[in-house]
């Protein structure tokens, strides 16, 4: 094991740690932030990176945060996933490459795109009242 390795094994727990370094899902309705309605933003669990606004968060009915835009087109990026036998587009933290979740082409407006993001991928920073 790497010295990265086990220090993220120190600092994530361990669905965390899976859904983030072995590109894993969490259970739908599960999360602790598929149901967060508050104003905020949510960060890469793995480095802090600002990836979603609250404001783009909408309720998709899938059980994971789901949300129309990232907060900055910089925070993230995309590849093709191949796996479970079918091609879908992973997107991944920009800055550290973790694994957030997937987009997929049925959103709402403005953009018509879902960004379906695992709560473990994430932490939530909510705005000041």
């Amino acid at each position: 094991m790497n010295r990265k390795t086990s220090d993220l094994k120190d600092r994530l727990d361990p669905l965390e740690y899976h859904v983030t370094q072995e590109a894993g899902t969490e259970q739908a309705f599960t999360g602790r932030y598929w149901n967060e309605k508050r104003p905020g933003i949510y960060r890469c669990v793995v480095c802090n990176t600002p990836l979603f606004d609250a404001a783009t968060k909408y309720d998709s009915g899938t059980g994971w945060p789901s949300f129309y835009a990232p907060d900055n087109d910089d925070a993230i990026a995309s590849r093709t996933d191949t796996s479970h036998g079918m091609t879908r587009t992973e997107v991944i933290c920009a800055n550290c490459e973790a694994h957030l979740g997937h987009v997929f082409p049925d959103g709402p407006e403005p953009t018509g795109l879902r960004y379906c993001i695992n709560s473990a991928a994430l932490t939530f920073e909510p705005a000041e009242e």
